[in-house]
């Protein structure tokens, strides 16, 4: 076990309890991400695991040793552990190179020069080496502070909203650069998201937070197909919430139904469509049945009165 939280508590204020008997673990190269809605707690986590708040009660054991927060440490941080917050504290008046390498030692400054080289690439930035901080757009410093974290191949990296200031496609480029690059080296990754469908595939388990308590911690396939409630299935887009009333007037074994698991057929349950619009990969569709309103996804633009099939989550059928 590379770490472990155990019984932790944690305040903002002396009324204002976030974490109240915490518990996790993260296991050697695995990648976790911590889900959840803004002030659900998973930067805060992020920041008493790296060291840089102090807990009231409980235990951080990292490495099999346990750890002291900022009380116990004059330098903030954790040896073998690195943290790329929201703010990326890069050295304004050096090169991204040269911010880089901050960590890399100069002993063998052609194998510096290269290890800088790999590491700029692994982030898209090898056009920016000679480049200030200062002249970079927000997305590229968080990209640079990334890669100067990965130098020293830690034990743990802790990212925090990690793709939060890239535009869609340098999103596309940089995760899958990433993680591969993480999963290469044998590094533990934990990953705070709002946009948990957009790294699932490179997920080993999804640890949802809701009001500082953990709700769920499973694998992403168990997360989505059998999420513990609707503020779960709703961190992976839209989902329609029926009450136990609407599920029985359906004759349904579930209140949790993503748009695509219910399917236009010839014959099921009738409805009538209220809206239908193209949404790219799909039709995006608003329609009512039994007088019960719905989203559902569909391959073509619907019209008028159409039959519903509602498709079992875990058999797909």
């Amino acid at each position: 076990m590379l770490l472990q939280v155990k019984n932790l508590h944690f305040s903002h204020t002396p009324d204002k309890k976030l974490f109240n008997n915490l518990n996790l673990n993260i296991d050697e190269g695995q990648i976790v991400a911590l889900a959840g809605e803004s002030g659900c707690g998973k930067s805060t986590l992020l920041n008493l695991i790296y060291g840089l708040l102090d807990w009231e009660e409980g235990q951080i054991i990292f490495n099999g040793v346990s750890l002291m927060g900022p009380k116990g440490n004059l330098v903030p941080g954790e040896k073998d552990m690195k943290f790329v917050a929201q703010t990326y504290d890069l050295m304004p008046y050096s090169t991204v190179s040269e911010n880089v390498g901050k960590f890399i030692s100069n002993i063998n400054l052609g194998e510096k020069k290269a290890r800088v080289q790999e590491l700029l690439s692994v982030v898209g930035m090898e056009d920016f080496a000679d480049v200030k901080p200062q002249f970079l757009s927000g997305g590229q410093q968080q990209r640079v502070a990334i890669a100067r974290a990965l130098s020293v191949l830690p034990k743990l990296l802790l990212l925090d909203e990690p793709f939060s200031n890239l535009d869609f496609s340098r999103k596309i480029e940089l995760r899958e650069r990433l993680f591969n690059f993480v999963k290469e080296n044998n590094l533990s990754l934990m990953i705070s998201t709002h946009e948990i469908q957009e790294v699932m595939p490179w997920l080993d388990r999804i640890i949802v937070m809701q009001d500082g308590r953990l709700i769920q911690n499973d694998s992403p396939e168990e997360t989505y197909l059998n999420p513990y409630n609707a503020y779960v299935a709703q961190l992976f887009g839209e989902v329609n919430v029926l009450t136990d009333d609407e599920k029985n007037t359906l004759k349904l074994n579930r209140n949790l139904w993503y748009p695509h698991q219910i399917k236009v057929a010839d014959k099921g349950k009738p409805a009538q469509v209220i809206e239908s619009r193209f949404a790219g990969s799909s039709y995006w569709n608003r329609v009512k049945t039994h007088d019960i309103p719905l989203v559902i996804y569909s391959d073509r633009k619907l019209y008028n009165n159409i039959c519903l099939d509602f498709t079992d989550p875990k058999t797909g059928i």
